[in-house]
């Protein structure tokens, strides 16, 4: 029997189910599912890292975006606030457009 041991999707029992196998499962309190999802998303990182095409890659930010999702429902903050929160920083320190990739910073 494969032991898991992870966060899964809400419907990934109604499948277990379907193929008539038995699973042992429980519901994680809210500091649990934080640091589950925190675990999740180093996965689904991972898997994106390994895409090999495009739509490899979109379903993997999929499942980072609805991790996302996930943990800002464990704060209590909406993606409107996180949205926030990026423009802010986006407007402080820039974003990624231009691909810049430091090299070296001279010491003083």
């Amino acid at each position: 029997m494969p032991v898991y041991n992870k966060l899964v999707r809400d419907k990934i029992l109604e499948f277990i189910e379907s193929e008539g196998l038995a699973y042992d499962a429980r519901i994680l309190e809210s500091n649990e599912l934080l640091s589950e999802v925190k675990e999740k998303m180093i996965e689904e990182a991972k898997e994106f890292r390994a895409a090999k095409t495009v739509n490899e890659s979109v379903e993997e930010l999929a499942d980072v975006l609805e991790l996302l999702h996930t943990a800002l429902n464990v704060f209590g903050v909406t993606y409107e606030e996180l949205e926030e929160v990026r423009q802010q920083k986006k407007e402080n320190r820039g974003g990624f457009e231009k691909a810049i990739y430091l090299l070296n910073v001279e010491d003083n």
